[in-house]
């Protein structure tokens, strides 16, 4: 038997996680503006691509709410500040986030229990988006530690996000040979996001 969804803590959950998205897509957009200024568009551009995931995944469970549409609803959340120098910290933060996301079942086993099985396989599914997103953040600050951000051991294929020019190399070029855009444009062929 399913709770009456105006009634029901689903509905709550529904507008926390949106909540959460749209302050997780606050943080990174403003990472992303840390990058730039810090001429590195890659950073730039993998903030900005999971900003827009998590815009997509806010409006999924805003969508959800169409049913109390008109209401105002009360929640109480707790949410990261993170106003860091450093791109660094910006990235382990946004891995730490994420994986907590990914982490958290309890919304998709609450809407189970209440009969909501839609919504249910929803929150299950984006949680699982939550931690290719903390996988992808902890891949970029590796090799941002470990210095290896532009440099790699062995040869491998560099596409600058700018112009598409793809170089065979163990290091990204200094400046694009077609664009002229910096070696902060230049991303490993196999983390770009559309190879």
């Amino acid at each position: 038997m399913s709770a009456d969804f105006a009634q029901s803590e689903t509905r709550l959950n529904l507008m926390r996680a949106f909540a959460g998205e749209s302050q997780a897509r606050n943080r990174y957009t403003f990472a992303a503006g840390l990058a730039r200024r810090k001429n590195l568009y890659v950073l730039e551009s993998v903030f900005t691509f999971t900003a827009d995931q998590e815009r997509a995944h806010a409006k999924v469970f805003y969508n959800l709410l169409e049913q109390v549409s008109g209401q105002n609803l009360q929640v109480d959340g707790t949410y990261p500040v993170e106003l860091f120098p450093d791109i660094l910290d910006h990235l382990r933060s946004a891995q730490h986030n994420e994986y907590q996301e990914w982490d958290h079942a309890g919304f998709s086993r609450t809407a189970q229990e209440e009969g909501f099985p839609e919504i249910a396989h929803i929150f299950s599914m984006i949680a699982g988006i939550e931690k290719t997103h903390g996988d992808r953040f902890g891949k970029f600050a590796e090799l941002l530690e470990q210095d290896k951000l532009f440099v790699s051991d062995v040869q491998v294929k560099w596409m600058c996000l700018n112009c598409g020019q793809i170089i065979d190399a163990t290091m990204a070029p200094a400046v694009c040979p077609v664009c002229k855009h910096p070696q902060g444009y230049f991303i490993r062929w196999e983390m770009a996001p559309f190879e």
